[in-house]
Parts: structure tokens; sequence; C-alpha cells
């Protein structure tokens, strides 16, 4: 426990931060999975999901929940792998 009321008021801060991140990473994360569901079962809305999904990936790499390399991983695989699914 901490002493110092600047350490308290950071352990504070530090908690609600580690929420806020944790709530994000896994509304990215399902994001993402909806996603490949759709692409895998050829979903009509696939041009929807893909906008809400690129929205929701730049949007952590914004606030760097990711790194932008993984954003534009990310991205670029599903893209790569939405096209693969609109050729069969």
């Amino acid at each position: 426990m901490a002493n110092i009321q600047s350490a308290e008021k950071q352990r504070r801060q530090a908690e609600k931060a580690k929420a806020r991140n944790r709530a994000a990473k896994s509304k990215l994360r399902s994001q993402i999975k909806n996603t490949r569901a759709v692409i895998a079962e050829g979903g009509k809305e696939l041009g929807e999901t893909l906008n809400a999904t690129f929205s929701t990936i730049d949007r952590a790499a914004k606030k760097g929940l990711i790194k932008t390399n993984t954003a534009s991983r990310y991205k670029s695989r599903i893209n790569a792998s939405a096209k693969r699914s609109i050729a069969k």
C-alpha cells in the first residue's frame, strides 16, 4: 500500500486505465472475431463489417492499445481473406 498521496492517486488512475484498456482490447478482439466469422460464412454485410472493423483497429492503434504495424497487419490479413472469400 502506498504511503504517499501522489503514489496512491497514480495507483487509482492506473486501475481506471487498466479497466479502460482491457475493455477496448476485448472489443477489438470481438470485432475481429465477428469479422472473421462473417468472412467464413460469406455474409452479405461484409462491407459494413469490414468498415466497422477497420475503424475499430485504427482507433485502437491511435489510442496506443496496439502498435501501428500490428494494426496494419490485422487489416491486411482481414482484407486478404475477404478478397479470397469473394473470389470463391
